[in-house]
């Protein structure tokens, strides 16, 4: 498969702060990936790095074997960037503001077409006749979506493209960004774990500028800690914490519902007999006893603790 985009060793500092420690990693043509990490793990820096506008104090980025350095205006042909600030002219209208932007990428006759197909794409048209200054958080984060796409570009570099969604916004731009990815190459932010499980297919994650896990999405529950489990206990009526006295083993206990109850503890203790047991003795009836899977959500956590 051809290789889209290839990161070597790249470190960056801001002052004595190390955004980006010794980071390598390539991306192929058509796939997704997620990039994720607590606030300040050099998400944003590693994007902007890799469209060009911020420069590495060492090591290389490489877009389809072009290093970005030295060809940054062509390559950037080929690239749509969708930052997490998302700056707009808001005093233009949505559809002014796209065909200006297709005016930038020298679109010429196909600037009306295109710009009518992406506001169709990313579900601006309600709102297409507005001024950006007078839409919601989510229809401003469309449009700046629709201005990554424009150009048609066969690179996308979303940081946080659902920020400010509602619910039913973010399945759409999901759907979407799946559809594009199906032949772009396509690198997105979130912090939002469904996110990810949803539509990418591989995960990189960044804790204090350092790759901490770099797999298939399905794969990531190797990193987790397997030296803890969870089970979830729900009892046909309630209990206080005390009933779990009579075994020594449990690490915690959270109540999350009445009669329902997450334990965690360690690996050498299947955990769920001795429950079992004790809710008998106790004349309770066990309405579920089953042991959790680690979630996406548990890796990251432990990965960047």
């Amino acid at each position: 498969m051809f290789m889209s985009i290839s990161i070597q060793n790249i470190t960056k500092c801001f002052g004595d702060q190390v955004a980006l420690n010794d980071v390598s990693f390539e991306v192929n043509t058509g796939e997704i990936v997620g990039l994720i990490g607590p606030n300040g793990a050099g998400k944003s820096t590693l994007m902007k790095i890799i469209c060009g506008l911020t420069n590495t104090d060492s090591g290389e980025v490489k877009i389809k074997g072009t290093p970005v350095i030295s060809e940054s205006t062509d390559i950037r042909r080929d690239l749509g960037y969708l930052p997490e600030s998302n700056p707009l002219y808001t005093d233009l209208f949505v559809r002014e503001y796209l065909l200006h932007v297709a005016g930038l990428y020298h679109l010429g006759s196909r600037s009306y077409s295109r710009v009518t197909e992406v506001i169709e794409q990313t579900g601006l048209t309600p709102e297409m006749h507005k001024k950006i200054g007078l839409l919601s958080k989510g229809y401003r984060q469309r449009v700046g979506l629709a201005q990554a796409i424009i150009h048609n570009p066969g690179i996308l570099i979303l940081d946080e493209p659902t920020t400010g969604l509602d619910p039913n916004q973010i399945i759409e731009i999901r759907n979407l960004i799946s559809e594009l990815g199906k032949e772009k190459t396509v690198i997105l932010s979130t912090h939002i774990m469904q996110e990810v499980e949803a539509i990418c297919k591989r995960v990189i994650v960044l804790n204090k500028g350092k790759i901490v896990a770099d797999d298939l999405t399905v794969n990531l529950g190797v990193y987790a800690n397997d030296e803890i489990q969870t089970v979830l206990l729900e009892l046909s009526q309630d209990v206080d914490d005390t009933f779990f006295n009579e075994i020594y083993y449990i690490n915690s206990i959270k109540k999350i519902a009445a009669g329902k109850w997450l334990i965690e503890t360690s690996m050498e203790h299947d955990i769920r007999k001795d429950l079992f047991n004790l809710a008998v003795k106790m004349n309770l009836v066990v309405l579920s006893l089953k042991r959790e899977e680690k979630k996406l959500e548990d890796v990251f956590r432990e990965l960047t603790s």
